[in-house]
């Protein structure tokens, strides 16, 4: 039976806060997980000297209404130009909610896509499963995502990932989003639900660091290349393929060896920040829609 009129304005007002509530989840568990190389989590604050754990709720308290917003807006299958001024009004408030600190400005580009597609596909009365997600996500915003003029001039300033993609001739957060995502569609997400399927103890936990790990193993991180040029890169790459060749978290000793890696980065200053946020975007796509359509 189709909805009336009355009832689409409801209907999408409650998906969107469902959505919202995803979101907001995905990037919780991102910053609670442990331990993550280099990364803020509850137990210090890597190689991060301006945020601590505190610092990213401060922020996800001022952003839990802009995934639900925009969610709200992508039913209309708006330009791109609409998500993103809401996405410079959800960086003003993070902002100031972490005296000028980013804590969630990838998260506010990609969960804020990812949100708006969920909302465009529940609009049309589909599922927002994984690849469906990634699909909208291109079909409907990559080409002007491409086209759009690079983020020079931010609330905060200029784009960090906008100047070692030039520098280093890499491919950034705006190229994987216009693509839908594809290493986290191929790669980290498949590590993610493996591990689920496992059934090893602690899975969320163990499933989330393996994904963690394929993207830092995979990725040309921009925050690594700041921190630490094409050797800084090189290395975090090079520990990430060595834990998980040596068995990743199904190994016996995977706890350990994730510390280590820990703490090996805290020395050298880096933090895949670029990897975080991929990985908020794998947990979004899991948990929207846990079990993709059958071929």
């Amino acid at each position: 039976m189709t909805a009336c009129p009355r009832e689409r304005p409801a209907r999408t007002a409650t998906q969107a806060d469902a959505t919202g509530r995803v979101a907001v989840r995905s990037l919780y568990r991102e910053v609670a997980l442990h331990p993550k190389p280099g990364l803020v989590s509850p137990f210090d604050s890597g190689s991060h000297d301006d945020m601590d754990m505190a610092t990213f709720f401060r922020s996800l308290f001022a952003l839990r209404g802009y995934f639900r917003d925009i969610a709200r807006a992508g039913a209309l299958a708006p330009p791109l130009p609409v998500l993103q001024a809401l996405g410079i009004s959800a960086e003003g408030a993070m902002l100031a909610a972490t005296g000028g600190v980013n804590t969630h400005r990838g998260a506010i580009f990609n969960l804020g896509l990812l949100c708006a597609a969920a909302g465009l596909l529940h609009a049309r009365g589909e599922t927002p499963h994984a690849s469906a997600l990634s699909r909208c996500v291109a079909d409907t915003w990559g080409r002007d995502i491409l086209a759009s003029r690079p983020a020079d001039a931010t609330v905060h300033g200029r784009s960090h990932g906008l100047v070692v993609a030039r520098r280093h001739g890499t491919a950034g957060a705006r190229e994987q989003a216009a693509a839908g995502f594809p290493d986290v569609i191929d790669a980290a997400l498949p590590a993610y639900r493996d591990v689920l399927a496992s059934g090893v103890d602690d899975a969320p936990r163990r499933a989330a660091l393996q994904a963690l790990f394929v993207l830092i193993a995979r990725l040309d991180d921009s925050n690594l290349l700041w921190r630490g040029g094409r050797i800084g890169l090189d290395y975090a790459q090079g520990c990430a393929r060595t834990f998980l060749a040596a068995g990743g978290v199904l190994a016996a000793d995977w706890e350990e060896h994730a510390a280590h890696a820990h703490r090996c980065f805290v020395a050298r200053r880096l933090s895949p920040g670029g990897a975080a946020d991929l990985l908020a975007v794998t947990l979004l796509m899991h948990d929207m829609a846990p079990a993709e359509p059958a071929a």
